[in-house]
């Protein structure tokens, strides 16, 4: 049986209403670039308003929660740490529930560095127990050649997230699935785990910090082989926003079928009830 495709900015069969937190993707659902989408802040007030929860999910590795605080400050939203989960966050928490006290090579900015260190995580160039590769935006040869030099000696080799490319204002940069790619040519191996959407490693952190069951969780986004997998595949409602990367022919085009498609997250608030 053919699954249905949502008709746009409808939910009926009420799934809003089973929703208590939002897991809300960033650029192209919430903002583009540091311009608010029309009618998200108010989006953001209605799920406090009806008594629900929201955090920010972003797979971008190559910043900290307290620069997105920054930036949400500047936008004009205050908002604290434990609003933002991001890859680099739930690749800290499965070290430590799998590696413990564990030497890691990170290929990772300083600002993901810092993170790590502040966890309790001892980083290590030379000798390290196992390889954590993230966007690293102060990539350099040298790092190229360390890291690979590791991955080929067999070491275990995580990644925070798989996106290829990550948006800018003017196009596209290399993410961390660039990364991934440059590492294979080299030393013959793609990473045994990522941690980031649309893996379970990312939801397992997620839901212990947001302490809601997986079917009251709904993840936003805009990316359908991110976001709304993240969703279908991990026990969550999926909504997609049009305002970002995804179009409906991309949704016509595709096995992984959000549970509710809206033109905006401005689209979901004239529906929100407590």
């Amino acid at each position: 049986m053919i699954a249905k495709i949502p008709e746009i900015n409808q939910d009926e069969k009420g799934i809003l209403s089973q929703i208590r937190c939002f897991a809300l993707d960033m650029d192209g659902t919430i903002y583009l670039g540091e311009q608010w989408i029309d009618g998200a802040v108010e989006f953001l007030h209605k799920i406090e308003e009806t008594g629900r929860n929201y955090v920010f999910v972003t797979n971008n590795s190559s910043k900290n929660a307290s620069v997105y605080v920054e930036k949400l400050h500047r936008m004009g939203l205050d908002v604290d740490e434990d609003k933002i989960v991001t890859s680099g966050q739930a690749a800290i928490y499965y070290i430590q529930n799998h590696f413990p006290d564990r030497k890691v090579f990170l290929l990772g900015n300083p600002l993901l560095q810092e993170e790590f260190l502040q966890a309790g995580i001892e980083l290590e160039d030379d000798d390290p127990d196992i390889v954590v590769t993230a966007f690293d935006t102060s990539l350099d040869y040298q790092k190229m050649c360390k890291v690979c030099d590791h991955v080929r000696a067999g070491l275990p080799y995580l990644a925070t997230h798989p996106d290829y490319n990550c948006p800018t204002e003017t196009g596209f940069i290399p993410d961390a699935g660039a990364i991934h790619a440059f590492i294979h040519a080299s030393a013959f191996r793609y990473p045994d785990r990522i941690i980031g959407k649309p893996n379970e490693d990312i939801i397992n952190y997620l839901t212990n910090r947001v302490n809601t069951k997986r079917d009251e969780i709904a993840m936003v986004g805009d990316r359908l082989y991110t976001d709304i997998a993240a969703g279908r595949n991990n026990g969550l409602k999926s909504i997609l926003v049009l305002s970002g990367e995804a179009s409906m022919e991309d949704v016509q085009g595709t096995e992984i079928l959000p549970h509710l498609i809206f033109d905006s997250v401005k689209d979901i608030t004239a529906l929100m009830r407590k």
